[in-house]
């Protein structure tokens, strides 16, 4: 009788899964999935709670089938293939600067005591590396390599594995994550996912080009969580997106492109999780996190669309696209803060928290990133409020202190009881930002 592993990771699904389904070629399957201390220890609080919900999603799909072990794999795979004589071990690839060296040292260990390792499928519809340009080189620039990426395609999704057998084997103890405060998060699963696709993409889907930007309303799809861990591919959203022929399917589709073009750029610079892509960044002066940082952590910045997003993230470990844009630009460039501290911050509070998005979207905004000519785009936080916000439906959810004042004077709330008044100007600010950028560009020079 064979018996195969299924190591799940950020792919925690049946649907859609190749690694999964060529392990249950075998007679039976031990799926596992192993909590590493690396991983474990320095994800935000909010992303352990979401991966534990997702796994107790995962284990009730398995009809409580899941095992899942604490430690290092580079020994819990081993052991576990020892317990059950299993022949093979299956897992989709992991491109990020860890999992791809710590994915090496697996198979090494497993090799010792002659276990084969197949790996089959990634969480990109196209995979890290492989896209490059005529000369072979990684793309630096998103709108090339979208064309390019759009161009290469993707395989169709494959169904999910009817008439496992799932073997019988114990789990560890499940750790504990607890939520701060009293914050509220969407469901995990599997389930909830494609629940939450379905809706979007009968009922929502034809209005993104536009609602996209609206934070007060319900125009974004909230798949990014799914994505991340995994609870869908985006090849299943690529395919239902080619049945339509409209601009907003078109929207949506390099929407992913962006995702995946971060995670190329990580895998090609995986130093750019830590430290500016563009090195010459390397010479501008920031300041210190200091009272202003933790007004902008509390969203008490006395820019209301800028609160109004530090406090939806705080609620629910979520905030909306174009506000995430919108405080990171109020850190950077009005509060001058390096972008590290702020990605720090919402990696530990979004459950969507993914390294690659997450350190290339702040970088996008600092302008140390891939744009090209990006260190002028400064938010004004007030504009950007009238703009996206303009009858302050979103800032009246999040900040209710402002729930009374009339929308003409809700960007720009004045003596309002228990509201702070801004904590800088933001003109001189932008100034004091094109100041600095100045001396970067002349040290470029």
């Amino acid at each position: 009788m064979s018996t195969s592993v299924m190591w799940f990771r950020r792919d925690l699904r049946l649907a859609d899964n190749p690694a999964l389904l060529a392990a249950c070629d075998a007679d039976e399957v031990v799926p596992l999935f192993v909590i590493d201390p690396a991983l474990w220890k320095p994800s935000g609080r909010v992303r352990r709670r979401y991966l534990l919900d997702s796994l107790r999603a995962l284990d009730e799909s398995l009809g409580g089938a899941l095992v899942v072990r604490q430690g290092d794999p580079r020994t819990v795979l081993p052991k576990v293939a020892r317990e059950v004589s299993a022949t093979s071990v299956h897992h989709a690839a992991d491109y990020g600067p860890y999992g791809a060296r710590r994915d090496e040292e697996v198979a090494e260990a497993l090799g010792e005591v002659d276990v084969e390792v197949a790996v089959l499928g990634s969480p990109y519809a196209v995979a890290p590396g492989r896209i490059t340009n005529g000369s072979g080189s990684p793309y630096k620039v998103y709108s090339a390599f979208q064309r390019a990426w759009a161009e290469h395609g993707w395989r169709q999704p494959v169904d999910a594995p009817t008439g496992v057998t799932w073997a019988d084997l114990d789990s560890h103890r499940w750790p504990d994550a607890a939520l701060p405060g009293d914050m509220e998060i969407v469901a995990a699963g599997e389930k909830a996912a494609h629940r939450t696709w379905e809706t979007f993409r009968d009922d929502g889907l034809a209005d993104y080009d536009d609602a996209r930007n609206i934070p007060g309303g319900e125009g974004s799809s909230r798949m990014s969580t799914y994505l991340k861990w995994g609870e869908i591919h985006p090849r299943t959203i690529l395919a239902d997106l080619a049945r339509k022929r409209s601009a907003a399917a078109e929207t949506y589709r390099k929407e992913i492109a962006w995702r995946e073009f971060y995670a190329d750029v990580l895998f090609n610079n995986p130093d750019s999780a830590r430290q500016d892509y563009n090195k010459a960044f390397s010479a501008m002066e920031y300041d210190d996190p200091g009272e202003g940082f933790e007004a902008w952590r509390k969203g008490e910045t006395g820019y209301p669309i800028v609160d109004a997003g530090m406090r939806q993230l705080a609620a629910t470990g979520f905030m909306h696209n174009r506000v995430r844009m919108i405080t990171a630009s109020f850190l950077v460039k009005d509060l001058h803060v390096w972008w590290r501290h702020g990605a720090r911050h919402f990696m530990d509070l979004l459950a969507d928290g993914d390294v690659a998005s997450n350190q290339h979207g702040w970088q996008w905004m600092a302008g140390s990133g891939t744009d090209a000519a990006p260190y002028f785009r400064i938010f004004n936080p007030t504009t950007q409020g009238k703009k996206f916000d303009p009858d302050g439906t979103y800032v009246r959810r999040w900040v209710p202190e402002l729930a009374d004042v009339p929308a003409k004077q809700i960007h720009e709330p004045q003596d309002v009881a228990g509201y702070p008044e801004p904590i800088v100007d933001h003109k001189e600010e932008r100034e004091e930002s094109l100041r600095r950028y100045e001396k970067v560009k002349n040290n470029k020079s």
